[in-house]
């Protein structure tokens, strides 16, 4: 009987100690791939619901596109221009991901850190709180947040 009591604590143990690293694995499958950004939004900090302003691409910003690989490498391609006469600029670095705090850092060359909150993260939708820079927008006295939505 002991010996069962044994090997099912070191069972269970040996379950839960790999937990965390699926689920990281599991994420960081999920994000990995090339996301268009859809819709920008500065959202109320006092209810956290209330749209303060809200920007959906139009034109060349609509090719812009953000890549993240399973190696931690990270890209922004931004295209801008008029019409049929778009041009892009890349930006590249690396990111990090905690699955536990959902914290995504991103780091591009000749960038500062940014850090953002993941708020939704599916196969085909990522929405990310963003952690720096927010100000009060709408004069409450309450900071605002802005909340980035990409789309596969």
């Amino acid at each position: 009987m002991k010996k069962h009591l044994l090997l099912f604590a070191f069972s269970a143990l040996a379950l839960t100690s790999c937990e965390d690293d699926d689920v990281q694995g599991y994420e960081l499958d999920m994000l990995k791939g090339e996301w268009k950004t859809v819709k920008t939004e500065v959202i109320s900090g006092k209810d956290n619901t209330t749209a303060l302003q809200t920007y959906t691409p139009t034109g060349c910003a609509t090719k812009s596109i953000t890549e993240f690989r399973p190696d931690y490498y990270a890209s922004y391609t931004d295209f801008s221009g008029v019409g049929a006469e778009c041009t892009s600029q890349k930006s590249e670095g690396t990111y990090t991901y905690s699955n536990e705090s959902k914290e995504l850092v991103t780091k591009y060359i000749n960038d500062n850190e940014n850090k953002y909150k993941v708020i939704i993260l599916s196969n085909t939708e990522l929405r990310l709180m963003q952690m720096f820079g927010n100000v009060d927008v709408n004069g409450d006295m309450v900071i605002d947040y802005t909340y980035t939505t990409y789309k596969r």
